[in-house]
């Protein structure tokens, strides 16, 4: 199979400014062969791409280095989906540290390892590419891959380096319903009841399983039942507190041990809110005990750069707020603490992962960054149809691209985006009145990327190569604008006359007054 080969320009800083070179712990230092003295000798990798079980041809499989920040190699998949890659060797007498992913217009992909990681020496990772475009990797809007890393090390070619191929009509995940039962406007929450339903009558949605846990049936998660039991501790005490929990303490008599039960991140602890309930935002009837109306950590940090965080994020179970004061969610403030195990997936839905990851060197054990728990992110994720749409290959969900077009109050947007169609907002999709709608708390949460520091700046990034000033990625949406509430369709059901809105920077969730003016996307 012929390749071509090309270069990056050199640049300053490393291909990951999250986690430094991986050539040596300081410019200049020697670093020991962590193998032997002699030469590495050449691997090879190879893997397939499919969509929806079939080879995908016509894609295009990266291999760069990071050793020297070099771009080395692409490869077109064949008729079979196959691709591979020869003479991968190293760097001096450092072992090559590898990185692929895999890129063909109207796909967003995923990797796979075939035999899992333990039994390829790779991993399926997150990874900071921002320092190759157009700002100084430090300070400018962040860009990050989903790749496979790999390090050649002698005899150990790496095979079934695979990806699989998403275009929205295959989506990762899908969204629970937010649990809204009462319509407060046409076109809103309850009255389209999108997501996946499980508020139906006679459906029990929390399962006591009879040993101090309780499973959770939308998500498969398993959470412990006594929601007050772990001390109000600080962020990092909370995550040593659930990660220390075992049977025999808190109620528990199901075998567990240290090590299996977690503080949940962000996306697992906002799954259990119901957003038709209040004091506490849990569906009635639920098992649950001393479940406190304050806050409770999650293990998501609130991004803050290389050097890592102050904060975290924190729901307020009283309602289902995001916690973001600044007081109350920085890291050595004390919340509440709930412990959760399992890999979710035996329930009805499937949560995506938050996007949050740490280098080991900034990883606090069990945090959201070091587990990255949920279905990963795709690369690339977002697919512009050329009409006014953009679909995220995550969730399958269609947005209009021009976020900038709706600006109204709560209700006389719920009715705009209603009215939406072609010929308006940049639309020429053929979309009708009705097609479109406001989306629902989940669904606009679904956009998010705790990697990003300012979800809005990302959106409307302008991605351009360093070595060259070529265009990369256009902005996935049209002005998405910055420090603004974007509306959704929920209304917070503790007070009526206000809706839970989006902050676009950092996409916590609020509760605003309806009477107030905001912005509106369109999904459907």
């Amino acid at each position: 199979m012929g390749s071509v080969r090309w270069w990056w320009a050199a640049v300053a800083v490393p291909l990951c400014v999250m986690c430094g070179c991986r050539v040596g712990p300081s410019a200049g230092a020697a670093v020991a062969n962590p193998i032997d003295n002699g030469a590495i000798p050449a691997n090879s990798i190879a893997g397939t791409v499919t969509f929806k079980g079939s080879p995908l041809a016509g894609a295009t499989v990266t291999l760069s280095m990071t050793n020297d920040n070099t771009l080395v190699e692409t490869a077109m998949t064949d008729a079979n989906g196959n691709y591979s890659f020869s003479g991968v060797s190293a760097t001096g007498d450092v072992a090559g540290e590898y990185q692929i992913w895999t890129q063909k217009t109207g796909y967003g992909f995923y990797p796979a390892l075939a035999g899992g990681e333990a039994a390829s020496g790779a991993k399926v990772m997150r990874w900071d590419y921002t320092g190759q475009f157009q700002g100084n990797g430090l300070t400018d809007t962040g860009i990050y891959f989903t790749v496979i890393d790999y390090v050649s090390r002698p005899g150990a070619p790496l095979t079934g380096a695979n990806f699989t191929a998403y275009d929205g009509s295959n989506p990762l995940v899908q969204l629970a319903a937010t649990g809204q039962r009462t319509s407060y406007a046409d076109g809103d929450d309850a009255a389209e009841a999108k997501g996946v339903a499980w508020g139906s009558s006679g459906t029990v949605r929390f399962a006591d399983n009879g040993d101090g846990s309780v499973t959770d049936t939308v998500t498969g998660l398993v959470w412990l039942k006594d929601a007050g039991c772990l001390p109000v501790e600080t962020w990092a005490a909370a995550i040593a507190e659930a990660n220390g929990l075992a049977s025999g303490a808190c109620g528990l008599t199901d075998g567990s041990k240290a090590g299996d039960w977690r503080l949940p991140n962000l996306n697992e602890l906002a799954s259990l809110v119901d957003l038709s309930a209040v004091h506490p935002a849990l569906t009635s009837g639920n098992p649950f005990a001393r479940v406190s109306t304050g806050i409770y950590w999650t293990s998501t940090s609130y991004f803050g750069g290389e050097l890592g965080s102050p904060s975290a994020w924190a729901i307020r179970m009283d309602d289902g707020a995001y916690v973001n004061d600044g007081i109350e969610n920085v890291k050595v403030a004390s919340n509440s603490v709930w412990a959760v195990r399992g890999a979710g997936g035996g329930g009805l839905v499937k949560l995506a992962a938050t996007g949050y990851y740490d280098e080991p060197s900034q990883q606090v054990a069990g945090d959201d960054g070091a587990l990255q728990a949920g279905v990963g992110l795709t690369y690339p994720r977002w697919i512009d149809s050329g009409n006014g749409t953009v679909t995220d290959t995550v969730t399958g969900l269609r947005w209009m691209k021009a976020a900038n077009c709706i600006v109204d109050t709560w209700a006389k947007a719920v009715a705009e985006v209603e009215a939406l169609g072609n010929g308006q907002c940049g639309l020429t999709d053929g979309s009708a009145p009705g097609d479109w709608r406001m989306p629902n708390r989940n669904e606009m949460e679904s956009l998010g990327d705790r990697m990003n520091g300012n979800e809005a700046d990302a959106m409307n990034a302008n991605y351009v190569w360093k070595s060259d000033a070529a265009l990369y990625q256009a902005p996935v949406f049209g002005t998405f604008m910055v420090s603004q509430y974007y509306w959704t369709s929920t209304t917070d059901a503790a007070i009526t006359s206000e809706a839970w809105a989006v902050f676009s920077c950092d996409f916590g969730v609020y509760d605003v007054p309806k009477a107030n003016v905001g912005y509106a996307l369109a999904v459907r």
